[in-house]
């Protein structure tokens, strides 16, 4: 009986996915497993690539190549291939990732076998950008909890610290999904609500993977000062608050606020007073800021232009005459 379903999930990543594949064969093991390899459609000679693996490793490899593009920033994909999963646990990884250590899947289930209260656990990855920009980082550092819950996933900005490929959750505990995650360009930071809802988060302080940062990747696709980027994570974010029954409404209301803040500067409405107006009223209604920042949304985007002017004339006024 397989133990581990491997879910890697690509797209046009040809340069890339042979090593995330051959990683995740090669691993050290005392159970059984299986490598889903789910494609959205590459058009860059990514699915012969996965054709040539399935050759050389027929028992191994499971193939998932779609003929069409499934959308939503691969969300959609990986869904595909969990439903295709019939391991215990599943194991994500990124198709532009790599794993290394090659006892990976026997530690993280060791720790889940042993750890009935988690759904998920996670590990150290390292952070790398392809093209140098920046020097090789860590995930997460030493004052990382061992054990994590959904209050640890929820705060006033996003929060982030559990790599894609560095995953390992129950099988089957992601079965309905409510229409917010379907509609959130985010698969990871829902997937993540979903699964803390069913049990704790645990961590293995043991770097065995790496997240590969490059141009092509889909957090480029993410622009924070795009108002439709803007306005699905607004929605995804009010469809967490709804899903945790408003539990941390205070908290996700001033998370909420951030994007209605960032959107004032957002291409699309940089030149539409009452666009913006209506943004500045509800960012100051979510977010409560203080008495500073209230008094420079108002002057900057509630009151007109050419009030501000003369409001400015009159009070330089008695310094002119």
């Amino acid at each position: 009986m397989v133990k581990v379903s491997v879910n890697i999930v690509t797209y046009n990543q040809a340069a890339f996915i042979e090593e995330a594949i051959r990683n995740a064969v090669s691993q050290i093991t005392t159970f059984p497993y299986e490598v889903i390899v789910a494609d959205d459609c590459s058009t860059d000679g990514t699915q012969e690539v996965i054709k040539r693996l399935h050759e050389e490793f027929p028992d191994r490899i499971r193939p998932i190549l779609h003929q069409k593009n499934l959308g939503g920033a691969g969300k959609f994909n990986a869904i595909t291939a969990i439903e295709a999963s019939k391991g215990k646990y599943i194991a994500t990884m990124d198709g532009d990732d790599y794993w290394t250590s090659p006892h990976k899947l026997q530690k993280q289930v060791e720790f889940m076998d042993a750890h009935p209260e988690c759904s998920t656990c996670f590990h150290n990855a390292q952070i790398i950008w392809e093209d140098g920009t920046y020097a090789p980082e860590l995930v997460n550092g030493p004052d990382q909890k061992e054990i994590s819950t959904i209050e640890d996933l929820v705060g006033e900005d996003e929060i982030w610290f559990m790599a894609t490929s560095s995953v390992m959750f129950r099988n089957g505990l992601l079965n309905d999904y409510p229409d917010w995650f379907y509609q959130s360009k985010s698969g990871d930071i829902p997937r993540y609500i979903l699964l803390a809802k069913k049990g704790k988060i645990g961590y293995i302080p043991e770097v065995m993977s790496v997240y590969r940062k490059n141009r092509g990747g889909v957090s480029f696709t993410d622009y924070v000062w795009d108002a439709e980027f803007l306005n699905n994570r607004i929605g995804m974010y009010e469809g967490i608050n709804r899903e945790l029954e408003y539990r941390f409404d205070k908290v996700l209301r001033k998370n909420i606020a951030r994007y209605y803040r960032m959107m004032l500067e957002s291409k699309q409405y940089e030149k539409s007073y009452f666009r913006r107006m209506g943004l500045a009223l509800k960012y100051l209604n979510l977010g409560r800021p203080g008495w500073p920042v209230t008094r420079r949304i108002i002057r900057d985007y509630v009151i007109p232009t050419p009030v501000m002017k003369v409001y400015s004339a009159i009070r330089l006024l008695p310094y002119r005459l």
